[in-house]
């Protein structure tokens, strides 16, 4: 199984860059996972429809290797760490390949939304884009680190 998180946006802060590859060096060798930016589409005279329905193009392009979407939203469902370690797991039983879908500046066209096997939010603030790729990124280690019973979460 592999995990890839689709980030609609620009080069994200060198900062944010090597925090999402320190995470990503971490996960085991049969769970992947990949960090894939997708253009966004500049502004100009678009409306908000316009630029969504155009990133959606991209993402669908980029979706076409993964079997499962989540898509992160701010209205998605609130899991704890502990309940996305879980989902984790079940994928992992499942197989199959898994994208986590973090929309541009617009967020995610409403259509795609519908598609996705499942929305999650990572957060009831309002988070800068490029550090939702670095949060997500840790919480996916911190999930595999839970299913896999290593001590790197501690509860309680």
């Amino acid at each position: 199984m592999k995990l890839a998180i689709l980030a609609v946006g620009h080069k994200p802060p060198t900062w944010i860059a090597q925090g999402c590859a320190e995470y990503i060096k971490r996960m085991p060798r049969e769970l992947p996972l990949a960090v894939i930016a997708i253009k966004p589409e500049a502004r100009g005279s678009k409306n908000r429809e316009q630029l969504l329905a155009a990133e959606k193009t991209r993402l669908l392009v980029a979706l076409q290797n993964y079997d499962r979407m989540v898509v992160l939203d701010e209205r998605g469902d609130d899991l704890s760490t502990q309940q996305l370690a879980d989902r984790l797991e079940g994928w992992m039983g499942v197989g199959g390949a898994t994208a986590f879908v973090i929309g541009g500046a617009d967020g995610v066209d409403e259509t795609l939304k519908r598609q996705a096997d499942e929305t999650i939010r990572l957060s009831s603030l309002t988070l800068p884009h490029a550090l939702v790729r670095l949060i997500l990124c840790e919480q996916l280690y911190r999930a595999i680190s839970i299913v896999r019973k290593h001590p790197y979460h501690r509860e309680g």
